[in-house]
């Protein structure tokens, strides 16, 4: 997820924050500009909040990170602590970003606290995720809460978050190629700029990786001194059929084996990002979660826009009886590869992509993994977004994978009408290829 390209808010209400937010995108020239200098001087003027903060499990990866900070959260919370957690983009509003003891901030806690730093930064340059970070460093400093939950926004090394010294555990998800114009056009440069969140002393949970990434976070893990729980040597996850018919999901660690019912999140990749979470549970220090709670977190973990059914309001209304509308902000080829293999088991009807993506996005490398499973694709702009790639780029690509029916259409309702017009049985429809254009989605649904 690319944390600095999102405008701020995704709502026609005006807020106070939203103007803030307009003001603090004209901070500096570029949306994206690694550094650590502009953010560490900010946060020295406001009395480095980050120093001050209860443990921080700081998240870094390609894909999958907002999906286990969100496991992590309802683990911990079903267990009765209280969780602050930081991600990025947004679906819907900027708020969604900071969650202060479990709860989204409040419009006017964000604008104050937006204000204050605003104040304090005094038109200094500075980027629009640097200075939202600083904010939210801030405000978890302030309000009490059992430990911090933080995502990355890009690569690790430079990125604003990597200013905790000291973590109490880092987790590395799966890593692809994503973001080359910044972290690099080699597998290996992404994977040492992400493996760079590892700390001294700090435990680290890693997900199985392609060789290269993973030699890579292996070889960081003892620069530093930090000791790694490896996906397929220190723990392993998997899905067993389950006494009621319905499958298991069986963690087994060093000294745990857990038995837990199936996420509430779809897909075999949410499994694995399960895995990454749990892994984080056994081997944090100073967190007791029973059995019961990570089970409770299984079934009650939530994360709009991620292989998310949609099933009320005015675009599913639209649809005929017998039709599906899912919902994926999948954008790159690692999120297609993993993409292809959930749809492999959608044959009880065609599938109709609906798809906008942003102007970085590798559209051939993402098409060329789910391109055999598409019946038709529609390419779409993303609302609000100037940086998206032209909804021709996005057709051409999919042409050249293969795909034999593909149209630009002006907006999502207007390719949901063209699929339903040239139809003569259900479908089922899944809108991808941004969180962006999924956020832009739910805000049109209702």
């Amino acid at each position: 997820m690319t944390a600095d390209t999102a405008v701020p808010a995704k709502s026609e209400t005006v807020r106070r924050s939203d103007a803030i937010l307009e003001r603090l995108l004209g901070l500096h020239p570029k949306m994206i500009d690694l550094s650590l200098d502009r953010v560490v001087r900010l946060l020295g003027a406001l009395g480095n909040p980050q120093d001050s903060l209860p443990p921080v499990i700081h998240v870094a990866g390609t894909n999958g990170k907002g999906s286990v900070v969100a496991f992590l959260r309802a683990f911990l919370e079903a267990a009765g602590y209280k969780v602050h957690a930081y991600t990025s983009p947004h679906m819907v509003r900027f708020n969604e970003r900071i969650r202060l003891a479990g709860e989204i901030i409040s419009d006017d806690a964000l604008s104050d606290l937006l204000e204050e730093v605003e104040r304090v930064n005094d038109g200094k340059p500075i980027t629009f995720f640097e200075v939202t970070t600083c904010a939210a460093f801030l405000a978890f400093s302030r309000v009490p809460a059992d430990v911090v939950l933080l995502e990355t926004g890009l690569g690790g090394r430079l990125d604003a978050t990597n200013v905790v010294r000291r973590p109490a555990m880092t987790i590395i998800t799966p890593i692809g190629m994503d973001h080359e114009q910044y972290l690099g056009g080699r597998l290996e440069s992404i994977a040492a700029e992400k493996a760079h969140i590892l700390k001294a002393a700090s435990p680290c949970v890693v997900a199985k990786q392609e060789r290269k990434a993973g030699q890579i976070v292996e070889l960081r893990s003892l620069e530093v001194g930090a000791p790694t729980f490896i996906e397929g040597k220190e723990w392993h996850i998997r899905v067993q059929p389950g006494r009621s018919g319905a499958g298991e999901v069986v963690y087994q660690g060093r000294d745990v084996t857990w038995t837990l019912p199936p996420p509430a999140l779809v897909g075999g990749h949410q499994v694995r990002n399960a895995g990454l979470a749990l892994a984080a549970i056994e081997h944090i220090k100073g967190f007791e979660v029973p059995e019961a709670a990570l089970a409770m977190g299984m079934k009650t973990v939530e994360w709009p826009g991620r292989l998310h059914r949609l099933t009320h309001g005015p675009l599913v209304e639209m649809l005929p009886e017998g039709w599906e509308l899912w919902l994926d902000g999948a954008h790159n080829p690692h999120a297609g590869k993993m993409l292809a293999t959930f749809l492999r088991a959608w044959k009880d009807m065609p599938l109709d992509v609906v798809i906008g993506m942003m102007g970085p996005k590798d559209a051939n490398a993402f098409f060329k993994h789910i391109a055999a499973k598409v019946h038709r694709l529609r390419a779409v702009p993303v609302p609000g977004e100037a940086g998206a790639k032209p909804p021709e780029e996005v057709a051409e690509a999919a042409r050249t994978q293969g795909i034999g029916d593909v149209a630009v259409t002006g907006c999502i309702e207007t390719a949901l009408r063209d699929l339903i017009a040239n139809a003569n049985r259900p479908q089922r429809v899944l809108i991808v290829g941004s969180l962006y254009l999924a956020g832009s989605v739910l805000v049109e649904n209702g």
